[in-house]
């Protein structure tokens, strides 16, 4: 999955994702403005409950082409003249594209531009000097109070299936076929660091084994000292999923459903749902705790997706006669909304807050 996905020629290296045209499928930030509006909210929310500190650091993990971090600007938070948004995307092609949509500043201007205070030797981040947004290839090198934010990105790390098998766990290999080199499946016992898996499930049953999360929530647990996560995917419980046999493993290509994960390595975005015991478990692990689980439709509406849907409606209602760009906006704004909300959609994505206070 690793190499498929991120590799030399893999399919994210190549500059594929998310997007309407020319893209692969589509996430929340695709739908139009409306999404980046509702998270620039939470940001303001979460600057508010750190006490409004200056700099406010924003990490976004898996930021693609930029468009949720261009939306959360052009929304102009309270925090703007505070904001530090770094984006944070493995792929350079994507990286590249994201100067089409941003200013991109150098990266250590995220924290910056610094001043030297009158008797102090340390330069200090100048107040007020905010909104700066810089881009990197990984997850800063820095300790810091502030907020992650990941928006389908935990599905994409690369992850292990296990599957019960006559009892007990074994994990599923990837091998070549005696004939021909096709890549075929094998199964092995599973190691015993992946033995956390439920064992009150059908025979047959396949779960993800999470080890790219482990990773990657480690990773910002070190990065972070006090702040926030806010983790935006799909995500059931472990019974739900193994009911489901393999059904929550899928391909995406050009917007279509794709084949075996195992055919043309590359071609293909791979991708899974998340387990919401294995998540919880792993927060835990490293040092978070979990504040809050919600749909994306429940915690859209808790930030104002529905008033900010109701000022589109009256905009296309009051200049529908006359067909104008304002008009067309707002009614473009009600088709965002009932997207970003539909129960069998976008809007049943779990919206996952871990919260990490400062030690003592």
């Amino acid at each position: 999955m690793e190499l498929a996905l991120y590799g030399e020629g893999g399919f994210f290296a190549t500059g594929h994702g998310a997007g309407r045209a020319g893209g692969d499928f589509v996430t929340s930030p695709e739908t139009g403005s409306l999404f980046g509006a509702c998270v620039a909210r939470a940001v303001d929310r979460f600057w508010v409950d750190l006490e409004r500190p200056d700099p406010m650091l924003v990490v976004e993990a898996g930021a693609g082409t930029g468009r949720l971090a261009r939306e959360v600007l052009r929304a102009e938070p309270e925090c703007a003249p505070a904001l530090r948004y770094v984006l944070v995307e493995r792929s350079a092609e994507l990286r590249s594209r994201q100067r089409e949509l941003l200013e991109l500043e150098p990266v250590d201007e995220a924290l910056g531009p610094f001043a030297v205070r009158p008797g102090e030797d340390v330069p200090v981040p100048a107040p007020g000097a905010g909104p700066v947004c810089a881009s990197l290839e990984e997850l800063p090198a820095l300790h810091f109070d502030g907020l992650v934010v990941a928006n389908e990105l935990l599905d994409n790390l690369p992850f292990g299936i296990a599957q019960l098998h006559e009892g007990r766990w074994h994990e599923v290999r990837v091998a070549t076929s005696t004939s021909g080199g096709e890549f075929t499946e094998l199964l092995v016992p599973t190691p015993e660091a992946d033995a956390d898996l439920p064992a009150d499930v059908p025979d047959g049953a396949r779960l993800p084994i999470p080890r790219g999360m482990r990773t990657w929530l480690g990773d910002c647990s070190e990065m972070l000292r006090r702040g926030f996560v806010v983790l935006i995917d799909y995500a059931e419980d472990a019974a739900a999923l193994a009911a489901r046999g393999d059904g929550w493993l899928r391909t995406y290509r050009a917007h279509e459903r794709g084949t075996d994960p195992l055919a043309d390595p590359g071609s293909q975005d791979i991708t899974g749902d998340i387990v919401l015991e294995q998540l919880e478990h792993v927060a835990h692990a490293c040092g978070f705790v979990v504040q809050s689980v919600a749909t994306q439709a429940d915690w859209l509406r808790d930030l104002g997706i529905d008033d900010l849907v109701a000022g589109g409606r009256a905009r296309w209602d009051a200049g529908a006669h006359r067909g104008d760009l304002d008009a067309l906006a707002g009614r473009s704004r009600v088709t965002e909304g009932a997207a970003l909300t539909d129960p069998s959609g976008l809007g049943a994505h779990r919206v996952v807050v871990l919260a990490k206070r400062a030690p003592g």
